[in-house]
């Protein structure tokens, strides 16, 4: 009995000790966690031109800030060009993002026209850097005039209507939409900040001063939901291209483009020219195929690029023909012309090449035709000096007296020789005046030659 009660005893402690078990599991279960870290901050420099590949970048980092369930992805805009259609399909993606996209115009004296008019309207929040500006002073929409008038309106209010609900959905002034599509504006950021309601949703002179801004402040995204941000005392993190990106990115830049395209010419002619077993051809290929990449991305207008081939032409042919330079200067005029038109602006809107581009290689090219036409001058006004003709006006030294005939020293090698003008003794010096059957006529020095002169001082006698 006594070690059945005992036995007992022990069971209950033994169910007691499971129970105070479980209850020590289910607080562990349900005690708070420790606080996670805060949904990160992404960035992004969007600079050059917005192009094709900036949407293959912008787009992976739109994805990269979507599974990672971003507080914001800040895209800094610093883009002074841009492809129109390339720029409104970014645009349409950004006002999609389940992630809230701040576009930021910056460093302060960006004018992004076309691209900031697009993306600061299809952003969360749109912001600006003083001395910023956007928008054209030409109308942005200029549709193919060899479609109809109706077709044009259709294409016109069709983007009206895109960019005015963008700049609505997010309580942002749309009045100014209609005006920039049709005949043109530039606001900058002091104009956008005092229209009623604001034009963009806030001035920062700086990343830090943005994050402050930004505190506390509300989006509504595509999908519906709505998003407060916090981003006080934050550390963003930026997405930089890849490798390729930042190839294509470069590339894509139309001031390296068409350096790329004049340097692939210059190789390929200098390989012409001057044959190096297809090194400079090799070169030449692949510096072409980097260009075409790059111009691939943007409209090209070809009858710039015709010019440009034209103008190469002229100076070159400025070798050959006996123009004195006239022809050169007609292809640096038509280079130059080319080169500026190079894109078409009514697509590309800030698309260029740079202007110190164009004049530096205008001036290289000046300087080759330039050294190319001394040489052709002087090649052609110099004698000809092949075989024993070469020998005619070479100084001689008399080795064997010329009485009249005897032997010279010239040019390394003794010649038989006859003076025209008498004995010449052992020791004098004589001009070479022919050449005929391995025999030299040679005349004694001018008294106004100065190898003459030179000879009579006891120096060495000049050769010309």
């Amino acid at each position: 009995m006594h070690h059945t009660a005992r036995q007992w005893m022990l069971d209950r402690l033994a169910w007691l000790r499971f129970c105070l078990l479980l209850l020590v599991l289910a607080s562990l279960q349900t005690a708070p966690t420790v606080a996670q870290t805060p949904d990160p901050i992404y960035t992004l420099e969007l600079d050059g031109v917005v192009s094709r590949y900036s949407i293959g970048y912008v787009q992976r980092a739109l994805h990269e800030a979507e599974a990672s369930g971003a507080t914001v992805l800040v895209i800094r805009l610093g883009a002074t060009g841009a492809v129109l259609h390339e720029v409104r399909a970014l645009a349409v993606t950004v006002a999609a993002a389940t992630v809230p996209v701040v576009v930021y115009v910056a460093p302060a004296g960006t004018q992004s026209g076309a691209a900031g008019l697009w993306l600061l309207s299809a952003a969360h929040i749109a912001a600006m850097a003083p001395t910023t500006s956007f928008g054209l002073p030409t109308p942005l929409i200029q549709p193919d005039p060899t479609v109809s008038e109706a077709t044009r309106e259709l294409l016109r209010a069709e983007a009206i209507t895109q960019l005015e609900a963008w700049n609505r959905a997010q309580r942002r002034n749309a009045t100014w939409v209609e005006q920039a599509l049709r005949q043109g504006m530039v606001l900058n950021n002091a104009q956008a900040s005092a229209l009623t309601p604001p034009a963009v949703n806030c001035v920062a002179r700086d990343p830090q001063e943005l994050l402050t801004l930004l505190e506390g402040r509300t989006v509504t995204l595509a999908n519906g939901a709505t998003a407060t941000l916090s981003t006080l005392g934050r550390t963003p993190q930026p997405i930089t291209p890849t490798l390729p990106e930042l190839l294509l990115l470069t590339l894509a830049n139309p001031t390296v483009a068409f350096l790329l395209l004049v340097l692939a010419g210059l190789a390929m002619y200098a390989e012409f020219i001057s044959p190096t077993v297809g090194m400079l051809a090799g070169i030449g290929v692949v510096l072409l195929i980097a260009a075409i990449v790059g111009l691939s991305a943007l409209p090209v207008n070809w009858l710039a690029v015709v010019g440009l081939l034209v103008a190469f032409g002229f100076i070159g042919a400025d070798l050959f023909v006996p123009s004195h330079g006239a022809m050169t200067v007609v292809g640096l005029v038509l280079f130059v012309l080319s080169a500026l038109t190079l894109f078409d602006g009514a697509q590309a809107p800030g698309v260029v090449v740079a202007l110190w581009a164009v004049l530096l290689v205008a001036v290289g090219l000046a300087a080759f035709a330039a050294l190319g036409l001394y040489l052709v001058l002087r090649t052609r006004n110099t004698p000809v000096a092949t075989g024993q003709e070469s020998l005619v006006g070479r100084l001689a030294e008399v080795r064997q007296r010329l009485n009249p005939d005897g032997m010279v020293f010239v040019e390394g090698a003794l010649w038989r020789a006859v003076s025209e003008e008498g004995t010449v003794e052992v020791g004098e010096w004589v001009r070479v005046t022919g050449v005929y059957e391995l025999r030299l006529t040679v005349r004694r020095l001018a008294a106004d030659d100065p190898a003459g002169g030179a000879v009579r001082r006891g120096a060495p006698p000049l050769q010309h």
